[in-house]
C-alpha cells in the first residue's frame, strides 16, 4: 500500500518519496516538500484540515487535498 501525507497520524514520521509536481504548488516545493526529506505530522486542525507538518525543520500547513498527492514511506521508531 502506498502512503501519502494524508495517511499520517499525529506524531508519525515519514520520508517523502514522490511529489506530483503538476498538482503541488511551487511554494511547497520551495519550502522543502521534496523527495528525500523527513516529514512529521505535528497537529491536525479541527475537522481534519489542514495538516500542520514539520518538514526538515520548516513548519507548514497543508490542506488534505494537496497532501494526498505527496507519497511517503512511513518511518517506524
Amino acid at each position: 500500500m502506498q502512503y501519502t501525507l494524508a495517511h499520517l497520524k499525529r506524531g508519525e514520521k515519514g520520508l517523502i518519496i514522490d511529489v506530483s509536481s503538476e498538482l503541488i504548488p511551487l511554494k511547497l516545493l520551495e519550502m522543502g516538500c521534496l523527495p528525500g526529506n523527513l516529514v512529521e505530522l505535528v497537529q491536525v486542525a479541527p475537522f481534519s484540515d489542514p495538516l500542520y507538518l514539520n518538514i526538515n525543520g520548516s513548519h507548514l500547513a497543508i490542506r488534505k487535498e494537496t497532501a494526498i498527492h505527496i507519497l511517503i514511506d512511513l518511518i517506524n521508531e
